[in-house]
């Protein structure tokens, strides 16, 4: 059957980022949907960011699009430069390859839920505010030194 049954998928706040910017997303629980349905050649999460959380530090990918759905609530889309409030029924869209970073911050005082779709060949990408890119070796350094990993 292809309904997935989104409250029987075990939810998650993990992230691989490294300390200190694993601290704004601890709020953001993830199920993901791609797995669960299937597929094989896109991603698909269904996201819940608590209050003050972020979905993801602002970055932007190589080699992968990503399509963003508001269901519930509101937060605010940080791009270069611009502030831009996300409702429900609103769609975002990042293209692969184009360097304006982006994410998603939850200042209300509601969850919010919203499903992220990425679809591509991931090949790495930069987070323009932090010194930290990823690639094929994982987080690192613009230098190129690799983060400490997680235990």
């Amino acid at each position: 059957m292809p309904r997935i049954d989104i409250d029987a998928l075990a939810p998650s706040n993990a992230t691989g980022y490294p300390a200190p910017y694993d601290a704004q997303v601890e709020g953001r629980w993830w199920k993901r949907l791609a797995p669960a349905g299937g597929l094989t050649h896109m991603g698909a999460s269904h996201v819940v960011l608590k209050p003050g959380a972020w979905s993801s530090q602002r970055h932007w990918h190589r080699g992968e699009d990503e399509l963003l759905v508001m269901i519930a609530g509101q937060a605010v889309l940080i791009e270069d430069g611009t502030r831009t409030m996300i409702r429900p029924g609103d769609v975002c869209a990042w293209p692969a390859d184009v360097e304006d970073g982006h994410h998603l911050i939850n200042e209300s005082e509601a969850d919010c839920v919203f499903v992220a779709i990425s679809a591509g060949t991931d090949r790495g990408g930069e987070y323009p505010d932090l010194d930290m890119i990823w690639n094929e070796r994982g987080y690192c350094h613009r230098d190129g030194t690799a983060y400490p990993a997680k235990e």
